[in-house]
């Protein structure tokens, strides 16, 4: 039998290599987890960032042309920039009761995860809009996406969004077309309120507006008619701040108090991020005239 090692092997080099790798690894232990320890929220926030760059491409591939394996997204929204389109669409003519075919004006997507919240974006997306050419996407409300595939989307949306500064330019843009139509249309001197309610609000808010066939100015489609804003916001800065909204929470968030009688359903955007504060009480303004005429014009 091979002999064991003596005792002066095991207590001198033989030990001493023992406890030379037991300081190494304490070593790598003492200084090795800290720095560890340190770049972990580098580590993470790579990782995060990484997670949404992979979200925001699978998003892309969604939003593209049918052509090119999307769901088309691109195809009425303006490309994939998301800079607003037009598509056609067939309807019943609720007046004649027969087949219509109109072009409907699309809106932007590049400046929408400035007033409306992800929730919001979620369920336009899930359920669609309903009398217009937005069908519904999510599997809760009929549609082929599922969860995950709305929430790329929404990276997606994100990826391409504009900062306020380019939105309130955007903005800006449309308004200064807005104005140009309205007076090739007859209007000498259109307000700037009605010109940023058409470009902001109308499309909501006014009948017929999307398709080029506006109904009364605030007579309501998606969004509620406007003819109660004054008995609904008694102080004028209720109204602006409702219609401002907040864009650290999102607008009134659903079953919140607002003005007078008013729970909301959380599904009103809020314009803080892409309009000015003068741009927003010139629309309130508007849609309080616009009351107070309706008003008036009963009282007659």
């Amino acid at each position: 039998r091979k002999p064991y090692f003596d005792d002066d092997s095991l207590e001198t080099s033989r030990l001493e290599r023992f406890q030379l790798s037991g300081l190494a690894a304490l070593l790598i232990i003492g200084v090795g987890l800290p720095l560890y320890w340190l770049a972990e929220p580098g580590r993470q926030e790579g990782a995060i960032a990484n997670f949404d760059e992979t979200f925001a491409h699978r998003g892309e591939k969604l939003f593209d042309l049918t052509e090119n394996g999307g769901y088309n997204c691109a195809g009425c929204h303006g490309g994939l920039e998301g800079l607003g389109g037009e598509v056609p669409y067939t309807f019943t003519d609720p007046e004649t009761g027969k087949l219509r075919q109109v072009q409907w004006k699309a809106p932007s997507l590049n400046d929408v995860t400035l007033r409306m919240t992800d929730e919001q974006i979620l369920y336009v997306l899930t359920y669609g809009r309903p009398f217009s050419p937005m069908p519904a996407w999510g599997t809760a409300g009929g549609g082929p996406m599922t969860d995950q595939q709305l929430s790329n989307l929404v990276a997606y949306l994100h990826k391409i969004g504009l900062t306020p500064k380019e939105a309130r330019t955007q903005s800006k843009g449309r308004a200064d077309k807005e104005m140009a139509s309205l007076q090739a249309a007859g209007e000498a001197n259109p307000s700037m309120g009605s010109v940023l309610f058409n470009s902001n609000c109308a499309r909501c808010h006014t009948a017929g507006f999307s398709y080029g066939e506006a109904k009364a100015p605030g007579s309501g489609f998606f969004g509620p008619a406007l003819s109660n804003v004054l008995t609904q916001f008694p102080e004028r800065d209720d109204h602006v701040a409702f219609v401002a909204g907040d864009p650290t929470t999102g607008g009134v968030k659903a079953g919140a108090r607002y003005g007078f009688g008013g729970q909301s359903t959380g599904k009103m955007p809020y314009f803080t991020n892409i309009l000015t504060s003068e741009q927003i009480e010139a629309i309130v303004d508007y849609e309080r005239d616009l009351a107070a005429a309706k008003i008036a014009g009963k009282d007659k």
